[in-house]
């Protein structure tokens, strides 16, 4: 993977300063910074982070779908509306993601989502999208 210039989260930072750091292994500081980091990891495919970063009980075995003819999004931004912190070991995150699959129109996809820390690193755990 070569990695971008700017970080696909749209922190306006260099990548190797905001998520390449955790996409090479350092703990999230946060549940937003592991959210980020997240999307960033979908924008560059990187589904062995996503998977890691998962809570085991809620994650899937892997992230293709197995459908003929599937196609990834391509992922077009991020906005973070709220973090939530609940205790020290769990958060809220709630953000829109825009995407658009193949030749369609763009996408807005909203989402709340759960995590949890665990051993000093952030897990997501669930979310609710509407």
């Amino acid at each position: 993977m070569k990695a971008p210039p700017a970080c696909p989260c749209g922190s306006g930072r260099p990548y190797a300063g905001c998520c390449g750091r955790f996409h090479a292994g350092e703990a999230a500081p946060d549940a937003e910074a592991l959210m980020r980091s997240r999307y960033s990891a979908y924008v560059l495919e990187l589904d062995d982070y996503l998977l890691a970063t998962w809570a085991p009980e809620t994650r899937p075995a892997s992230l293709e779908s197995g459908e003929a003819g599937h196609r990834r999004p391509t992922w077009l931004g991020l906005t973070v509306h709220a973090h939530r912190p609940a205790g020290d070991d769990a958060a809220e995150v709630e953000f829109t993601a825009r995407f658009r699959v193949g030749g369609g129109s763009a996408q807005r996809m909203r989402e709340t989502s759960r995590f949890r820390r665990e051993g000093g690193r952030w897990y997501y755990v669930d979310g609710d999208v509407g």
